[in-house]
């Protein structure tokens, strides 16, 4: 597949922008290759350099307020040069995607509302010309994936997923905003909680996994939310039992949410942040029944401890 942005002449200097990428999909941390292709009109085109970002929407913090697009990633791959009269300049790319970029595809099918796209930008003196965005389809990380999967086996089905703008308290954050996953509860964990949110946040040793559990009494009018964190390497992914793992990060979740709840004043303001700004949690030991806490070796790190409601 071949995709393709292009701009309109510069009505004033008649210069063209195409970009094109051979194959659009890819990964975090992977290289993005593609090509920028100028034409000049009737006048040699001063070139002052050539930018390409990757743009994205996302959601503000005010909920009524629209979605805001945010370039979140930049590079230059040309200085300056001149386009002769009546002729093309190509210059290659191979970009590096950042490792905590956005996932907007997952198992071959788009992620609801979630688009990214590959922005260029040409500065000529005095303006600057843009090129249409050319799509970019960004598929999960193995581990990512390994979650996704895991999750949908366990029988939580994905209901939403988004950006949200802003960085959590507490946590190390190379963008400047999350991507988040809303699933409906699996039956089996139905009980403790209405709702499951995940979050991962990853770099290029491993990824940070935040749940969000969310529990709502409709007919009370109540609700009680809480978070835990968990760490996971990329390295030996493949060797990792996902369901186990995920399972167990699951019920430390629980057991978290449900001594947080049974002294939680239900009226109370949710602070949110006091559970964010936890250290990942202690690794717990595999292998307990379904009334325990169970979790995988090697999951989490850093000092556990700090209740929250």
């Amino acid at each position: 597949m071949r995709l393709t942005g292009v701009s309109r002449d510069s009505a004033w200097t008649g210069l063209s922008v195409s970009t094109t990428v051979p194959n659009p999909s890819t990964r975090p941390g992977l290289r993005l290759p593609g090509r920028v292709t100028l034409a000049a009109g009737d006048s040699d085109v001063p070139v002052r350099h050539i930018r390409l970002g990757l743009v994205t929407q996302v959601e503000p913090d005010d909920p009524e307020a629209p979605r805001r697009l945010v370039q979140f990633q930049t590079w230059t791959i040309a200085g300056r040069f001149v386009v002769p009269a009546g002729r093309r300049r190509a210059v290659d790319f191979a970009v590096p995607l950042p490792w905590g970029a956005p996932v907007t595809t997952y198992g071959g099918v788009p992620l609801l509302s979630l688009r990214t796209g590959l922005r260029t930008e040409v500065s000529v003196d005095p303006e600057v010309d843009q090129g249409a965005m050319v799509p970019v389809l960004i598929h999960p990380l193995p581990t990512q994936e390994h979650v996704l999967a895991a999750l949908d086996t366990l029988g939580f089905a994905i209901r939403q997923a988004g950006l949200r703008d802003g960085r959590l308290p507490g946590v190390e954050q190379a963008l400047p905003f999350q991507q988040w996953y809303g699933f409906w509860a699996a039956p089996l964990y139905a009980g403790p909680m209405t709702e499951l949110e995940v979050i991962m946040l990853t770099d290029s040793a491993g990824m940070e996994v935040l749940l969000w559990l969310d529990r709502r009494l409709s007919l009370a009018g109540i609700t009680h939310q809480s978070i835990s964190r968990f760490r996971v390497w990329h390295a030996g992914a493949d060797r990792r039992d996902w369901v186990a793992t995920v399972d167990g990060w699951l019920r430390h979740a629980i057991d978290r949410h449900a001594a947080a709840a049974a002294h939680a004043d239900w009226s109370a303001t949710i602070r949110e942040s006091a559970h964010v700004s936890r250290p990942p949690d202690r690794p717990v030991a595999p292998g307990y029944g379904l009334g325990g806490t169970a979790g995988g070796a090697g999951i989490g790190g850093g000092g556990g401890g700090g209740d929250g409601t």
